[in-house]
């Protein structure tokens, strides 16, 4: 199916990246890291250069997202999932509940289920269905997803935690455009391939003063096994440095810093309102067109960053993606792998433009009224 189909050149997108994989990265940030010449690539993290590169993404973060004086933004090297152990490790004590709703807040619980000495609970919905996390007060650690990747579900609200229960956030894929008071979570984190617009293998987490002094409290305990890329009192350390603990890839920083800038220029609320003016248009199309339907049914748990369409079963979406990604018109919208639905998952990040949201929507309303 769709193997002869030819797309009308008006709908092409300026940009056919519509991933929720590693995002739509500008070619003008290649550029400017271009720029940079002999002066940034190849320095030594211990050096000014660096040392400043990682400083501008502190404060640009700290004024995105207006965050209260004595938060502690903690970078280091491995991404979420490294995140997901070293949170278990270094900063549970006794027990940690998790709310799960996909196949990445799935993987968090079972990182903390893994460690003997942790008693972890799953509070877990079905896949296509949303989740509220709230407070539970026999745990010491609560951890949500603020956007799953893997279905489109977004937290609604956060609970209030009480004074020795830290507030985790998974903002891997939402970071930075669903609406989140970071200021209201003890630790906030994210790897920055997604609306941060870069590569992975970097982690950044917003630490509250209680998180911070739990993860320290827990790194001065010597009877606790924790391997030094785990360490949080090594990351907090040297992140005061203005520094990572290894040597990070330095290009991913450019490129997150880039973005940072690029959307302090509008703000926290315009980056939000764009991603929800964008959900607007999918989710609306998704409910006039006959072929079509949302997978989140609940509307106050639709993403803003990750929308997920179902299609029905006499249209092959997958076939539909090869073709499109053959002809150069889109990549990257198939369901994703472990779910098995005959879907899109298309990434509403904010480079992603209206107009060209618009015109993928009108590309796939083509070539299926094209086989009707």
């Amino acid at each position: 199916m769709f193997e002869n189909y030819e797309a009308p050149s008006d709908l092409r997108p300026s940009d056919p990246r519509f991933g929720c994989g590693p995002s739509l990265v500008p070619v003008s940030f290649l550029k400017s890291l271009a720029d940079t010449g002999v002066e940034l690539m190849g320095t030594s993290h211990r050096k000014p250069a660096v040392k400043n590169l990682v400083k501008d993404v502190q404060e640009g973060l700290r004024s995105y997202f207006n965050l209260n004086a004595d938060a502690t933004v903690a970078m280091g090297n491995g991404g979420a999932t490294l995140l997901f152990d070293m949170m278990g490790l270094g900063m549970v004590d006794k027990s940690s509940a998790h709310f799960t709703c996909g196949e990445f807040s799935q993987k968090w619980f079972k990182s903390h289920n893994s460690i003997p000495w942790i008693e972890a609970s799953e509070h877990a919905v079905e896949y296509g269905k949303g989740v509220t996390p709230t407070n539970i007060d026999s745990v010491d650690f609560i951890a949500a997803t603020l956007n799953e990747t893997s279905t489109g579900v977004m937290i609604d609200s956060l609970p209030k935690v009480g004074e020795n229960t830290i507030l985790a956030i998974d903002a891997t894929s939402g970071g930075a455009q669903c609406p989140c008071d970071v200021n209201q979570t003890d630790a906030y984190f994210f790897s920055p391939q997604k609306v941060f617009a870069s590569d992975g293998g970097l982690f950044v987490s917003i630490l509250s003063p209680k998180a911070r002094e739990r993860a320290l409290k827990i790194a001065s305990d010597k009877s606790r096994y924790i391997p030094g890329i785990m360490d949080w009192k090594t990351c907090i350390d040297n992140s005061d440095k203005n520094q990572t603990y290894n040597t990070p890839a330095i290009a991913t920083l450019w490129m997150l810093n880039e973005q940072i800038k690029l959307m302090n220029k509008v703000g926290y609320q315009a980056v939000q309102d764009n991603g929800k003016a964008k959900a607007d248009h999918v989710y609306g199309w998704a409910n006039e067109k006959s072929y079509l339907s949302c997978f989140i049914e609940e509307a106050q748990y639709r993403s803003t960053a990750v929308a997920t369409i179902n299609v029905d079963e006499k249209f092959n979406a997958s076939d539909l993606c090869k073709r499109l990604h053959e002809l150069g018109f889109v990549y990257g919208i198939e369901s994703y792998r472990k779910l098995g639905k005959n879907q899109f998952r298309i990434a509403l990040f904010y480079n992603i433009t209206l107009e060209d949201i618009q015109k993928l929507t009108s590309l796939i309303s083509h070539a299926i009224e094209s086989e009707l």
